[in-house]
C-alpha cells in the first residue's frame, strides 16, 4: 500500500483474521490464516453491512459473519463488496505450514526476535521451502514447543525433535547441523520462563499483524489497531512487537502506535474486516 502524500500522520484501522486453528497449525482442512484490516469509519463499515442486507438478503444477526457472504449464489455480493473495499483494505495470507518451518529455523539457529517472520526478519531462503515438506519434523516442533500448562519441556517431544535435525540439515539445510539437544532445552526454558524477548512460536498472527502495520504506515506514518479481541495479541506482545518495530524502521515514523481490542458485534467495522479475511481464506486455495 502506498501512503498518499498529505495523509495524516496515523492512520486507524479495523482487524480481524480467519483460519485460526489454535496450535493445531498442520491441519490440512485449515492451511492459511488471513489477517484482514480496512480502515473505514464507523459510518462506512455500517452502510457496508447495511447493503449486503438490504440489497443482497443477508439476514439481520448480532454479528455479520464471513460464511453469508460466501454461501452459494453470491458472486454479486462478493464482486460488490470487494469494489467497496478497493483502496481501503489490505489482506495479508501467511501459510501455516510456511510459518511453522520459519519458527523452526528463527527459534533454533539464532536470537528469537519478534521481527521473525516479516520482512524485517531473517530470510531463510530455500530452507523454508526444504523444511516445510518434512511434516514429520514440523510435527515434532509444534509438539515440542507446545508449552501451555507446563513447568518443563517435553522429553519425548524434544528427543524425537533432535533425532530429526540432522536428517534435515543433510537435506540442504545445514543451519540445523550439530544442534543440540542442550541447545534446544536452552530456548524452550527462554519460553518457560516468559523471556519477553521471544515471540511466540505457535501464534502467526503476531507477524501477521506486523506485517498489516507494516504495508499500512509504509514507512511514512504510524498504525493505530483496532482489532477483534485475540488471546494471542496480549498486551505484553503488542508492546514488544511495538518497540522492535520501531527500532527497526528508525527514523521512520513507529509503525504500531497501539492495539485496542474490541467485541467484533459492536463494531461494524471489525466485521467488515472479518468478512474480507474470510474471503480472502477462502480465495487462498480449495481446502482453505
Amino acid at each position: 500500500m502506498t501512503v498518499p502524500s498529505g495523509a495524516p500522520a496515523v492512520v486507524e484501522v479495523a482487524c480481524d483474521e480467519s483460519g485460526f486453528s489454535g496450535t493445531n497449525l498442520l491441519d490440512p482442512a485449515s492451511p492459511v490464516i488471513a489477517h484482514a484490516a480496512v480502515d473505514l469509519t464507523v459510518a462506512e463499515a455500517a452502510a457496508v453491512l447495511g447493503t449486503l442486507r438490504s440489497r443482497f438478503n443477508h439476514r439481520r444477526t448480532a454479528e455479520h459473519k464471513a460464511h453469508l457472504l460466501l454461501r452459494p449464489g453470491q458472486p454479486e455480493a462478493v464482486a460488490w463488496f470487494l469494489a467497496e473495499l478497493a483502496g481501503r483494505s489490505t489482506v495479508h495470507v501467511v501459510d501455516k505450514r510456511d510459518h511453522v518451518a520459519g519458527r523452526v529455523l528463527d527459534l533454533l539457529t539464532g536470537e528469537p526476535s519478534y521481527l521473525d517472520g516479516t520482512r524485517l526478519g531473517r530470510d531463510h531462503g530455500r530452507a523454508v521451502a526444504v523444511v516445510r515438506e518434512r511434516t514429520d519434523v514440523l510435527a515434532a516442533f509444534v509438539a515440542m514447543t507446545h508449552l501451555k500448562h507446563r513447568r518443563r519441556p517435553d522429553d519425548d517431544a524434544v528427543d524425537r525433535f533432535v533425532a530429526l535435525a540432522p536428517g534435515v540439515a543433510a537435506e540442504g539445510v545445514p543451519e540445523l547441523a550439530g544442534l543440540t539437544r542442550r541447545d534446544v532445552v536452552a530456548v524452550l526454558d527462554r519460553l518457560l520462563d516468559g523471556d519477553p524477548a521471544v515471540p511466540p512460536p505457535l501464534e502467526p498472527l503476531v507477524p501477521a499483524l506486523a506485517e498489516t502495520v507494516l504495508r499500512w504506515g509504509d514507512g511514512r506514518r504510524s498504525v493505530a489497531v483496532v482489532h477483534d479481541e485475540q488471546s494471542a495479541l496480549t498486551p505484553q506482545r503488542t508492546a514488544v512487537l511495538a518497540a522492535a518495530l520501531a527500532a527497526a524502521v528508525a527514523p521512520a515514523p513507529p509503525p504500531l502506535l497501539a492495539v485496542r481490542q474490541v467485541d467484533s458485534r459492536r463494531d461494524p467495522r471489525v466485521q467488515v474486516a472479518d468478512l474480507l479475511a474470510g474471503w480472502a481464506r477462502r480465495a487462498a486455495g480449495p481446502s482453505a
